[in-house]
């Protein structure tokens, strides 16, 4: 069976209807009484941005999300979980400054900042579940204790999921350190003729597995986390993944675990999806790059599988961005995150997300 998407478009000059407007039309197509009860604690998972980055969801289009959980009885907390990697949100401490300063306080969201995972991502609940890879998922505690929860989720590239939507912000979103450890797979390997010996990659490793070998950058296998920070940090592109490791174990491992997210509140939780500023890579990195297509709208569903498929269908309709990393040819009946990201497998986060009861794949947009 079909799971309903209501989508709504950016355009408001017709009808003279703000985003904000539209957020909350979105939210009562879904009806947010079906999964939040009176008293509901209700964690609104989104992703702060990494400093320095600008593509991030605005705090603003949070406050209608907030206004629409109370108005259904809930009481809504923002949330998210700190990074593996070392940056602006690997702690705690860290991660509510970069809060306060990308404009995510209470007079702004009308809802107060908790960080999951606790101070140094000590605080989680390891959450059964019947994977390939994976027996439990190590969730955040707050998440887990959370009665319902609203995904909010900017749809954009990802160099090692290939693009990242609800499934991502569950899987990698929700999980302490720990558990993003147990996500990742893949371990980044340096091509020495490449490399210029700038020592980046050495002060962005969170675990200092990298160190310079004579006068080459090299990575140390068994201290790497394989959260591929170095790739995203080397401007001469000599840091690379090891494809010996499959890109299709990651991304199931990815997919596990946004089931392991979701365990016990399965009929508790909604997705909003924002398909604006679609940039090449992920809100992780310290910069946001020139989107690759336009922007297209919001999406709202209680299947995280089918807003994503809807999500991925709209961008690939659309004609890339000129100058952007993408170009302006073959267009057509291509995926753009493929084009972008070619070894990656990010439509395996569909097909195995509906294998393993995550959600379907077959959906009805309904456009508001």
């Amino acid at each position: 069976m079909a799971s309903k998407v209501y989508f709504a478009d950016f355009r408001a000059r017709t009808e003279k209807e703000n985003k904000i407007q539209k957020i909350k039309r979105l939210f009562d197509a879904l009806d947010l009484s079906n999964i939040i009860s009176d008293g509901d604690l209700t964690a609104i998972k989104i992703h702060f941005g990494e400093q320095g980055g600008d593509s991030f969801i605005n705090p603003i289009f949070v406050k209608p999300v907030s206004d629409k959980i109370k108005e259904a009885g809930g009481k809504p907390f923002v949330t998210d979980t700190n990074t593996l990697y070392s940056g602006s949100r690997h702690n705690a401490v860290d991660h509510l400054m970069t809060t306060i300063e990308h404009g995510f306080s209470y007079s702004v969201t009308g809802a107060p900042v908790i960080i999951s995972d606790g101070l140094k991502s000590e605080n989680f609940i390891d959450v059964e579940i019947e994977g390939k890879h994976f027996k439990s998922a190590k969730i955040a505690g707050d998440i887990v204790n959370a009665d319902s929860m609203i995904v909010m989720s900017h749809f954009k590239g990802h160099g090692m999921a290939g693009f990242g939507g609800s499934i991502k912000n569950l899987a990698m979103g929700c999980a302490c350190a720990e558990g993003k450890k147990d996500q990742h797979s893949l371990r980044p390997v340096v091509n020495t003729k490449k490399c210029a010996a700038c020592g980046k990659c050495i002060e962005i490793c969170p675990q200092n597995a990298v160190s310079m070998v004579d006068g080459k950058a090299h990575i140390d296998k068994e201290l790497c986390v394989g959260c591929a920070e170095c790739i995203a940090m080397c401007e001469f592109n000599s840091i690379k993944l090891d494809w010996s490791v499959e890109l299709e174990e990651f991304t199931e491992k990815l997919t596990e675990y946004a089931l392991g997210a979701i365990k016990g509140k399965e009929n508790k939780v909604a997705y909003i999806n924002f398909l604006i500023n679609i940039t090449p890579d992920c809100d992780c990195v310290p910069w946001s790059d020139t989107p690759i297509v336009p922007n297209i709208g919001m999406l709202v569903s209680f299947d995280p599988v089918a807003i994503d498929k809807a999500s991925l269908d709209l961008v690939n309709e659309q004609k890339p961005i000129i100058n952007s990393y993408l170009d302006d040819s073959e267009h057509e009946d291509c995926d753009h995150f493929k084009r972008m990201w070619k070894d990656t497998k990010g439509d395996i986060q569909i097909s195995y997300g509906t294998e393993i009861g995550l959600g379907s794949s077959e959906y009805e947009l309904v456009k508001i």
